[in-house]
């Protein structure tokens, strides 16, 4: 686990704004127009999740699990990038930087 630490590091900051931004939407004038996104933040943080535990336990199936974040990372900044929000800006920035971590890991 001590190799992927900084990685790991990602994936929960990562969750931590996907869980942010998905509630402060919940907040915005347009609920409607949020939704998508509250979607989109709330499965990123899970995919965050199950990475992160996946990497820290040393799983076989770890490759698999970070493929499937990096997706989830990828689509979740499209979609904060297209709103206005500072906590959109942050969200997206965080699964940015997820996202680049990802493709390191998987090489």
């Amino acid at each position: 686990m001590r190799q992927h630490r900084n990685f790991i590091q990602k994936l929960a900051d990562c969750a931590a704004a996907c869980q942010y931004c998905s509630d402060q939407c919940l907040s915005e004038d347009n609920i409607q127009m949020m939704v998508s996104c509250i979607r989109l933040d709330r499965d990123c943080a899970d995919a965050c999740i199950v990475a992160l535990n996946f990497v820290a336990r040393g799983s076989n199936s770890a490759k698999q699990a970070v493929q499937f974040c990096l997706d989830f990372c990828k689509r979740c900044a499209e979609e904060c990038e297209s709103h206005k929000a500072e906590h959109c800006k942050e969200c997206a920035e965080a699964c940015r930087a997820c996202e680049k971590a990802c493709q390191q890991y998987l090489g």
